[in-house]
Formats: structure tokens, sequence, C-alpha cells
């Protein structure tokens, strides 16, 4: 399937992704970890500069409040000189607490008037026992974050006051900020870097895989004839070249492949015989056209559908039943019209000591040679049963006249002459045979010559006149009078001709009604000729078979006249041979038309 990959599918965009995502958790990693450690640092810091600010405030405090004084108020004087000396420090102040708890100087000019108070804080109170104590916290005003610390002022007896001390470290966290972005911007700066970076790496990798998934797609349209180029011989390179020597070796099995089935489709498309394949269900995967012909049907209604129903085994065999017949199945496709008979042949298709994977099928049309078959055995069964009728009856009077019938001077010559007439009788049918076996080995040719057909119909009538005239059968002639040139073999027709004629006479009542009608018209580009008596008709049912071998409609009364059920048979044949037709018209009790149809031109010598 060709379809392009997008970008964000691609795997180039994952490396980039996956690197880019490498880098942006490492930076994090590391920014999380030196920001949080800077910042506990300042923070750290700070504090111990309050401490140290603290503690040496604290010793020079103690020597100051332990100091004799004659004024108390060069205490205060010199307490502030010593906060402003000392303790000189940006955003943090500091209250001297003596040890009644009472502030006796800050160093915020602004909260003078806390002087002289006493102070509440738990801190201090803490300071005063000798407890030192630090915290971070907010301010309950402006909820910046404040360092407070509360250091006693202690001497060799004891505490004596205590320094309360707060200081705003918001300017820290301030300065933490502005490191982060600073750090963001360069990991910022870093990663864009990176990502182009990733982005030509992820080409020299991507790139030969590309490159082999076109070859691939051109694989699967049949093209083997480009290369995927080798870009170096690490593990890529190396896959390319075995790429390369498949696409080689698949382009070889692809020929071989491609070439095989081209043999095979050409052995299937010109068989004489219908293939079908099936899978191991027995559902039909391929059927050539021979097999279509055969069952008359096309690929696509059957493609899919069990081939016991296509070829109307469901009712006898189940297809497991298949996998073990070995001989082969006669299907009967016969309708009312016509026979068709199939005869299908069922082979397995197995690997070695493997599961069966199908069955292939072949069928061969043998209803001609089921026909020819039933033919021939009804042709012996015939040609024995119209030899065995003549040679009883001769044998019978045979055997009479060898027990002395011989010497009867009335019986004696009425025996032979039945036996002579068995004899003749004998001679015809073998003559009618041999000549038909002629005519169906091609073992004969026709001596063509122009003749006008209607002079020579006449000619085979006056013939037959005479012999009419003892029958009182009478002869009607409707000949056209035009010249009717027609090629024939003058002693083949007349054989046609007097075969049909001959049957008219035998099976037309004698005396009045006995009337034999002959006609000769032109049809189209033929002459038609018709012979109709007035005898006892043909049923519908039976007028298909008259020009079998053998076939006769009354038996007993053929027998009788002297007939060997091959006259119309012989007929057919040589009318067939001219080039003509030949086919009947009758009604049962009204008599019998024999029609057969020539080629024929006007002018003597012209194609028809």
């Amino acid at each position: 399937m060709n379809r392009k990959v997008g970008f964000f599918k691609s795997i180039r965009f994952k490396l980039i992704i996956i690197y880019v995502l490498l880098l942006l958790i490492a930076m994090q990693i590391i920014g999380v970890y030196f920001t949080r450690q800077l910042e506990d640092q300042l923070v750290a810091n700070h504090v111990d500069l309050l401490k140290e600010r603290g503690n040496l405030l604290a010793y020079n405090l103690a020597q100051e409040m332990t100091e004799v004084r004659e004024d108390r108020s060069t205490l205060t004087t010199d307490i502030r000189s010593l906060l402003r000396d000392i303790f000189s420090i940006e955003n943090a102040e500091v209250q001297v607490i003596d040890q009644n708890r009472v502030v006796i100087s800050t160093s915020n000019f602004q909260n003078r008037h806390i002087v002289g108070q006493q102070s509440t804080e738990v801190r201090v109170t803490r300071a005063l026992i000798g407890m030192p104590d630090e915290t971070i916290l907010r301010d309950r005003h402006t909820g910046h974050r404040m360092a407070v610390l509360a250091v006693p002022i202690t001497t060799d007896d004891g505490p004596i006051g205590a320094l309360y001390i707060e200081a705003s470290i918001e300017e820290i966290y301030g300065q933490v900020q502005e490191i982060n972005g600073i750090l963001a911007s360069g990991a910022f700066i870093s990663l864009t870097i990176s990502a182009l970076l990733v982005v030509l790496l992820a080409r020299t990798i991507t790139a030969p895989i590309i490159d082999m998934r076109k070859q691939a797609l051109r694989m699967g349209h049949g093209d083997f004839s480009r290369q995927v180029t080798v870009y170096s011989t690490d593990e890529i390179g190396q896959l390319a070249i075995s790429f390369n020597e498949l696409t080689m070796k698949l382009q070889d099995a692809t020929v071989t492949r491609d070439r095989e089935q081209k043999r095979l489709k050409s052995v299937l498309t010109h068989m004489t015989d219908g293939v079908i394949a099936t899978d191991e269900r027995g559902r039909i995967i391929l059927l050539n056209k021979r097999a279509e012909e055969l069952l008359s049907v096309a690929s696509y209604q059957v493609i899919g559908q069990p081939i016991l129903e296509v070829l109307k085994l469901s009712e006898s065999f189940a297809i497991y039943d298949l996998y073990d017949q070995s001989d082969s199945v006669l299907l009967d496709f016969s309708t009312d019209e016509s026979e068709y008979m199939l005869e299908a042949s069922f082979s397995v298709i197995q690997e070695e000591n493997g599961p069966i994977n199908g069955l292939i099928t072949v069928l061969h049309d043998v209803t001609e040679q089921e026909k020819i078959e039933q033919e021939r055995r009804e042709f012996v069964a015939n040609v024995s049963h119209e030899l065995r009728t003549p040679l009883t009856t001769m044998k019978s009077y045979l055997e009479a006249l060898e027990d002395g019938a011989i010497t009867d001077p009335e019986i004696a010559p009425r025996f032979l002459g039945v036996t002579q007439n068995e004899t003749e009788r004998m001679i015809r049918l073998v003559n009618d045979l041999l000549q038909l076996s002629k005519i169906d080995s091609r073992d004969y040719r026709l001596t063509l010559q122009w003749v006008d057909f209607g002079q020579f119909l006449h000619s085979v009538i006056d013939r037959f006149e005479m012999i009419a005239e003892e029958k009182n059968i009478e002869f009607s002639r409707a000949i056209t009078a035009h010249p009717t040139y027609v090629q024939i073999d003058r002693d083949k027709m007349t054989q046609v001709l007097d075969n049909i004629i001959s049957n008219a006479m035998k099976y037309s009542p004698e005396g009045e009604g006995g009337n034999v009608v002959i006609t000769l018209l032109h049809q189209g580009h033929n002459v038609r000729v018709s012979i109709s008596d007035q005898g006892m008709g043909i049923p519908r049912e039976n007028q298909a078979k008259i020009f079998d071998r053998f076939y006769r409609v009354d038996k007993a009364r053929a027998r009788s006249v002297g007939g060997t059920g091959l006259g119309l048979a012989i007929a057919k044949e040589l009318v067939h041979a001219h080039r003509g037709e030949i086919w009947v018209q009758s009604e049962y009790g009204e008599g019998t038309t024999i029609y057969f149809t020539l080629p024929y031109s006007t002018f003597k010598g012209e194609e028809e």
C-alpha cells in the first residue's frame, strides 16, 4: 500500500521527540536540583550571616549591659551605636530586649514606638532562658518570607537579655527566580540547537530506512530495477546490503514464478478438460475456461461455493469422501431435451506428510463417448437380432429339408424359397452395414456431376411406377418445370430416393387411397424435395429417431415387408454428404412426409 507517512508519524519525528525529551528531562532534573541547592545555599548563607552578626552583637551588648554606668541614657546611646556599626544588614531589623522582656532598642527607626514595651514573642522567652531559636516564616502583612532569630545575650552569670532578629529573604528568592529564568532561556536555546542537531542526526539514520521503504513499495508493485543506496558500513548499511541481495533474489523468484504462472495459465486455458481447484473445506477457488464451458457457469458465480453443490454431488458424497475417491464419478447433467454427461476425477492437494490443503477436480465431457457406447451396444444388439431371425428361420427350414421334406415336391420348393429370401435379406443387411461403415470411415468418394434434378426425379419415379401399378399405388408429381441444376452423385442420390420412396410404398395402403406425392420446389438457394405417403404415420415422440440405425416404428410390419432398418440412416448420411438436410413431418394415422434439401443453381455449373 503506497501510503505516504506523515511527518508526525515518521520515525524521524519519533527520534527527534525522544532526543528532545531526554534533553528536556535531563535539563529539568539539573535545573531543579541546581535551583533547589542554590536556594537552600543562599538562604543558609544569609541565616548564617544573621547568626554571626547576632552573636557578635550579643557579645558586645553583654559587655555594655554589664558595665557600671552613672547615666542610664548612655547605655541606650551605646546600644544604638553598636546596632548601627555591627548590624547594618539591609532589610533586617534587630531588637534588643532585657531580661525583663522589655525592648530597650531597635535598629529600625520606624519601630521606635516599641521601645520600652514588653515583647510577647515566644522565641524571645526561649532565648532569655538560654535557648536560641531560628526559623523561616511569612510576614502576616506583606506575605514576604522572613528569617526570624532569637539570640540570647549571656554573661558568666547567665542570660541577661536577648536579640530578636527579623530579616526579609524575599530578595534571595527573587534572585533564584532570575537564575531560573536564565536557566530556562539557556535550556530553550540548548534545546533548539539540540533539536536542529537531532534533525540532522536523524536524517543520517532515517534516510536509508526511507530509501528501503520506497524500494519495498516499488517491490510490492513488481519493480525490482532499483537498489537501496548504502550510506555506511554500520548495522543500517549492512541492512541495506542485505536488502539489495533480497531484492535480487526476489526478482529472480518473481520472474520464475511469473514464468511458471504463465505456463500454468496457458496449460489451463488450452486444456480440453475442465479443472477446478478447492480449498480444504471444499469451496471453489479456481476454475479454468473449459470448466466454465462444461458447467455453463461463470467464475464469479461459483467462486467460494461448495464443489459438491456445483457438481450436484451433495446428496451422494461428503467432501471428505472425495479425498479418498480413486475412481472417476459420472455426473449426469442431462435434461429432457438433450443428454449431457461429465466424468469427474478427483485428486488431493497435500504437502509431503502435511495436511490436505484442497482438491483438484478434472472434468471430461463424455456425452459423445457415452452416446457412442450406447449406440455401439444397441448396434451390436440390433445386428445380432436382425441376423438371428433369418438364421433361425433358415436353420429350421434346412433341418426340415434334411429330415426328408426335400423329397416332397410341394413342400421342398416352398422351403427353399423361404431360405433364399432370408439369404437375400441377410445379404441386403450386410451390404447396408458395409455401406454405412464406408460412410462412417469416409472410405468413399462422391462422383459429382451437374444434373437437372427435375428430370432426374422423374426418371426415378418412372421406374417405381411400374412396381406401384401392381400394388394399386399411385404417384402424384408436383415438380417445378424451371431448370434446377444440382451437383450430385447419381448412384448415391438414386439410392437415397429409392430408400425413401420404397418406404413410402411399403407403408402406403394398397388400393384406393394409396397415393405417394412427390414434390420439387425452390427454397432460397436450395431445392426441396418432399415424398409423402398416406400410411399409418409416426408418433411425434418417435419422429426424431427414425433416422437412427435399425430403428423401426412398427418392427413387425417392417420385417414382414423385408426392411433392414438402415434405409433412412443411409439416406441421411448421403444427403449430408451432398451438403443437404433431411427431416420428417408426420401425424400419427395421417401419413408421413420426408423432406430433404440440396444446394442448386439455375444454370449448369454455376456456383450456388
